[in-house]
């Protein structure tokens, strides 16, 4: 049976400027979730996130939103917004593994409170019908707390849960934790999720290999660093298509041409760009020196000629 491919989502990369563009020019997604919606106490969908979930905005493929929270009242304000947009399911990150959200108990910092947790999705089944899913780490300050979660979760019928193998403190620091996977698997009576770490055939074919009961693989990082990984997974192929540098020309003009519309200057557009191109870089030869290139380009025409420079250098070497 072939694998389910998911975007894993990431502030401030994975809007609908990038899942649209990435979805013309690349596919192999099956499903997209969308960067988490955050309220911080007010009652208020900001306008970034509205624009985000409008369905307008994502006619070419399947979209799952995505809440940050640890107030059940938020919770149950959101999945009202996001029903009178048309969707059905609402994924919870409880992932997240910066220090301003895990401090604040939400993302990777709430795991360690299995009783909120409880309160949170005992309130949401009971007063709404919506679908929930879960996006988790293993823990923040170690892999067994979400062991402690699944007594509660298994009481619910979520949809899934979807787990990066590594602890919140980890940041992506270090290695994944494939046994705490496997005692995840062995813990809970819940569909599982496999993310973390997919940033190659070679490793997708190893997690699959470890874990012949999972087929649902979520792919975060690894999905901006090289574009075509998720179709080279469902083609079972290592082969870049011939014509791989102007397809990624074509990708990144498009979304480069999307941003410099939607942001106002050349700071903002730049560090947008230069945002990608921390991972971008790591599909190209030579990354230290590539990122280096584009970090250098002082304005947008010197941005825009690094960038051809660039990928003139990757098809001379490739040719």
């Amino acid at each position: 049976m072939s694998a389910t491919l998911l975007s894993s989502p990431l502030q401030g990369f994975t809007d609908f400027r990038f899942r649209n563009t990435f979805n013309k020019y690349f596919g192999g997604i099956d499903t997209f979730y969308a960067p988490y919606i955050r309220l911080d106490g007010k009652m208020v969908i900001k306008s970034s996130y509205q624009r985000d979930l409008q369905p307008e905005n994502n006619t070419t493929l399947e979209l799952i939103p995505q809440i940050m929270t640890n107030d059940a009242d938020e919770f149950l304000f959101v999945v009202k917004y996001i029903k009178e947009l048309g969707y059905k399911e609402l994924n919870w990150n409880l992932g997240c593994p910066y220090p301003m959200v895990t401090k604040r108990g939400m993302g990777s910092g709430l795991i360690c409170n299995p009783g909120k947790i409880d309160h949170i999705l005992n309130r949401v089944h009971n007063e709404t019908d919506v679908i929930v899913s879960m996006k988790m780490r293993m823990g923040y300050e170690n892999p067994e707390e979400i062991l402690d979660t699944f007594p509660i979760l298994d009481k619910y019928p979520l949809k899934n849960i979807a787990i990066h193998a590594r602890i919140g403190k980890q940041l992506y620091k270090g290695g994944v934790n494939l046994e705490a996977f496997q005692r995840c698997i062995d813990n809970t009576k819940h569909k599982l999720y496999y993310n973390g770490d997919i940033t190659s055939v070679a490793k997708f074919k190893e997690m699959q290999n470890l874990f012949p009961g999972i087929n649902h693989f979520m792919i975060g990082r690894g999905l901006i660093a090289d574009p075509f990984l998720p179709s080279m997974i469902k083609n079972n192929t290592i082969e870049y298509p011939e014509n791989r540098w102007e397809v990624f020309s074509q990708f990144h003009d498009t979304i480069y041409e999307a941003y410099d519309a939607a942001l106002s200057g050349p700071t903002p557009i730049k560090m947008k760009m230069l945002g990608f191109w921390e991972y971008f870089s790591q599909s190209f030869s030579n990354p230290q020196k590539t990122y280096k290139k584009i970090k250098k380009a002082s304005n947008p025409k010197a941005y825009i000629q690094a960038v051809a420079e660039i990928l003139n250098n990757e098809k001379t070497i490739n040719n």
